[in-house]
């Protein structure tokens, strides 16, 4: 469980933690993947194929571990260069980039003082992505969900986004995101964890999801957006 003031300190592990679980779960998956798949679109980067995000994911990292982030990284212009750079490649060599990525850049990010530990929020958002497109159900869920809660829930306040208390189907005490109380009346959020990492992600609902939120709009609780 997870108490809902637990996520007020960073802990510099976290993000390499939650690295290494999601690589545990999704490199396997991806060795034993079909070729044609890698090929197949995804909901939650429309222009990109499986792919594209393993591309982009393997660059990412591969910066991060090289030291080589500047202002231009994680434009869309420089997204789609390293993605075009990564073309003539084999998946199998995407593959063993983005398993290096996730093994070796949690000790980087654990040394930024918080500045890059969104990164692997981000990287487990596009696993979930992945999934998604191969059809794998729980796309955005697995071992690496309480970690990418703890995650979410602190890098939310630290950008100031939307207060929000959300009671999440699994946890006894609300999650807290956003801004500090006072800010604004917090909003809530009744449902499923996975339903709020794809809203806080800017990803597709399924139709039917069921869940509550009254007091803000879905498009707020964007972390990415």
């Amino acid at each position: 469980m997870i108490a809902a003031d637990a996520h007020d300190v960073r802990d510099p592990d976290l993000p390499g933690l939650l690295l290494r679980t999601e690589r545990d779960a999704l490199v396997p998956l991806l060795r034993a993947t079909p070729e044609e798949d890698f090929a197949r679109p995804t909901a939650g980067c429309p222009r990109w194929t499986v792919r594209d995000v393993l591309a982009h994911c393997s660059a990412v990292l591969d910066r991060v571990v090289d030291d080589r982030l500047g202002p231009e990284v994680f434009s869309p212009e420089s997204n789609d260069r390293d993605i075009a750079e990564r073309g003539d490649r084999t998946t199998g060599r995407l593959i063993d980039e983005l398993e290096r990525g996730m093994t070796e850049a949690g000790a980087v990010i654990a040394r930024s003082g918080g500045a890059l530990d969104a990164i692997a929020l981000g990287e487990w958002v596009h696993a979930g992505d992945v999934r998604e497109a191969l059809g794998e159900p729980g796309a955005y869920e697995g071992a690496g969900l309480p970690h990418a809660l703890a995650l979410l829930a602190r890098i939310s306040r630290e950008r100031g986004r939307v207060p929000v208390h959300a009671d999440l189907d699994h946890l006894d005490d609300p999650l807290r995101l956003g801004g500090l109380p006072g800010d604004r009346p917090p909003a809530r959020y009744i449902g499923d964890a996975a339903t709020l990492l794809r809203l806080c992600a800017g990803r597709p609902v399924p139709d039917g999801a069921g869940y509550e939120l009254v007091g803000a709009e879905a498009a707020e609780l964007n972390l990415f957006g």
